[in-house]
């Protein structure tokens, strides 16, 4: 049974990444339609998955990631612009009944991801 799920890791301490916001949106007609948005627990998790077996649909998606209001949050002095404030995820559903991983390892300099298990 499908379902779309995601972590945060801070790769500055090489913990999970507690209380960052992420936005879930779906691109309809060629908008983004904000679907949720949720923060991540002292896992780096989100409580439920972003999408379950009933909810899993194909199509294009986008996390976005606060990732300079959790830097500041945990005391890292930022410049003004941040390098990095906000970071969107865009990926695709083709299978509904897959599970779909999205992890983000972030810096307030760098990121990086992959589909994960």
């Amino acid at each position: 049974m499908g379902r779309l799920s995601t972590h945060v890791l801070d790769t500055v301490t090489g913990k999970p990444a507690v209380g960052m916001r992420i936005d879930f949106s779906v691109l309809e007609n060629g908008e983004w339609k904000l679907l949720q948005t949720v923060r991540t627990n002292a896992d780096g998790r989100t409580d439920e998955p972003l999408m379950t077996a009933e909810a899993m649909r194909t199509g294009e998606f986008r996390l976005l990631f606060h990732v300079a209001d959790h830097f500041r949050a945990t005391g890292v002095e930022l410049p003004d612009p941040p390098f990095l404030d906000r970071v969107p995820l865009r990926f695709g559903i083709a299978d509904r009944d897959a599970h779909y991983h999205v992890p983000l390892l972030c810096t307030p300099w760098s990121y990086s991801t992959y589909r994960g298990s």
